[in-house]
């Protein structure tokens, strides 16, 4: 059993590696948040989401893509194939996170129990309207999540980000922001948070309580605190921008007319002027800004031009934006954990409850919780060591990403796992922010997109089925005849 938890552990690591790193990578691209942030908030909301909401797609995986009543007869077929599924899973995840391309988890695994079920007992081993079903969802998830995400973002740029006086309207816009972010995923999280909390004050201090009434006080209050923190960091972040502004014409006017210089002498003038946007914004704490548009990008970063009356990466519209993007990582990471957590555990669920009954599963089949905690370890743990380059692929391959842009396509990413996870669906989370981001680059101007990035996406996309199901299958048959 000890090899099982540590096979199982071995896939977690390799999914935090790839996938968690597609969810933090636009909140890094951006400039939201920093690399060491985005680990520290991955491992405790993934971790969180993985216990929490991880049950639906571990039942998928485990009862539902190979047909159980076929290996009545020869359970132990069936354990060596989810043996397989944990080996062929963590190794093509292994090579796809070496090579920086941000593939699903989901189809590694769904692809690898279809392999194996393929050269046990035949074709019709396989639950052909499960994988249908499975295969429909990846079809929609980046449909439904690029198209959240523009619908979002195009308010955004319209009410926000073209107006002249900006500051003015994201001000007036701050309420309503917080009230879509909190109440979207209070909605979809909140009443399976807060259940046991509910039951627990109706039973031991004979309350009544509605099932909802907690969640909506909840996120009454979540929405307020947002917003009378927004306000008045945007108040701060105007206040900086202008010191800054009449800093500089002060020491141009000084020079002008060659007067006084400022405090220093010499010296002083040549400080202030060394002083650039991104270092002046950078003293605040805990906010790193998007880099300046006349930084250097990579070969493969396409360089996208400001767009006409659009904010400076440094302004104080950006750098609130800036903020809400840190929240919306933080919903994505949940909403990651709880989906994908079921690609690394579910061989392991029905291993366990084979050696436990003797028999297979093919009902509603419970989840230990400390197979849960060992897949939620993995993941943070195989995201802090090599997630690095994948967030680099998300984050900076595919198109520059400015904080208002990067918080809608999280938003619209966690919105969409979230949902999914709820049904149940094993979705992937790539495709969920490659087609948010992707939509988002429709939207101001194809051309910004890194078209030969997204072929590399998309193939490495396609082969993950046949791959992983090729290298389950080879596996299962070499542990057959040994």
């Amino acid at each position: 059993m000890f090899l099982i938890i540590l096979l199982a552990f071995y896939v977690a690591w390799n999914l935090g590696a790839n996938d968690v790193a597609n969810a933090m990578g636009t909140s890094v691209g951006s400039k939201a948040i920093t690399l060491k942030q985005a680990l520290i908030i991955a491992g405790v909301l993934e971790f969180t989401g993985a216990v929490l909401f991880g049950h639906q797609v571990s039942q998928t995986l485990s009862t539902k893509i190979a047909n159980p009543v076929l290996f009545t007869d020869a359970p132990h077929i069936f354990v060596t194939g989810m043996i397989a599924v944990l080996l062929a899973g963590g190794v093509w995840l292994q090579i796809a996170t070496f090579l920086g391309l941000p593939v699903s988890s989901s189809h590694a695994i769904v692809g690898a129990i279809a392999g194996f079920s393929w050269v046990a007992l035949g074709v019709n081993a396989i639950n052909w309207s499960s994988i249908e079903r499975i295969t429909l969802a990846w079809i929609v998830t980046p449909i439904i999540s690029g198209a959240i995400a523009v619908l979002f973002y195009s308010q955004i740029k319209h009410w926000i980000l073209y107006e002249s006086s900006k500051n003015t309207q994201l001000n007036e816009w701050i309420p309503w922001l917080s009230v879509v972010v909190v109440g979207v995923f209070g909605a979809i999280a909140l009443p399976s948070l807060t259940q046991g909390v509910t039951n627990f004050l109706n039973q031991q201090l004979g309350l009544n309580l509605p099932n909802h009434d907690l969640p909506i006080f909840i996120g009454a209050i979540a929405t307020f605190g947002l917003t009378l923190y927004s306000w008045q960091q945007l108040e701060e972040f105007g206040v900086r921008s202008s010191e800054f502004g009449v800093q500089r014409e002060g020491v141009k006017e000084g020079r002008s007319r060659g007067g006084v210089s400022p405090p220093g002498g010499k010296e002083g003038i040549q400080q202030i002027n060394n002083i650039s946007p991104n270092h002046l914004i950078s003293q605040s704490p805990h906010l790193p800004i998007s880099p300046s548009p006349h930084t250097p990008h990579t070969p493969h970063t396409p360089h996208t031009p400001p767009l006409p009356n659009s904010p400076t990466p440094h302004s104080p519209v950006e750098r609130l934006f800036a903020r809400y993007q840190l929240l919306s990582a933080c919903f994505v990471a949940f909403a990651h954990g709880s989906n994908d957590v079921g690609n690394a555990i579910a061989p392991v669920v029905v291993i366990v409850y084979i050696n436990q009954t003797n028999t297979l599963p093919v009902g509603e089949l419970a989840i230990p919780l400390w197979i849960l905690i060992v897949g939620g370890a993995g993941i943070v743990t195989g995201l802090a060591i090599w997630g690095k380059k994948v967030i680099a692929t998300i984050g900076d391959r595919i198109m520059s990403i400015q904080p208002s842009s990067g918080f809608c396509a999280e938003f619209a990413t966690s919105v969409t796992i979230l949902l999914a996870s709820r049904l149940g669906l094993p979705v992937s989370t790539s495709h969920a922010l490659v087609g948010a981001v992707v939509g988002i680059g429709l939207l101001q101007k194809p051309q910004y997109l890194a078209w030969q990035t997204l072929q590399e996406i998309a193939a490495a996309w396609l082969i993950t089925v046949p791959a992983s199901a090729a290298l389950s299958a080879i596996i299962f048959k070499f542990m057959e005849v040994f």
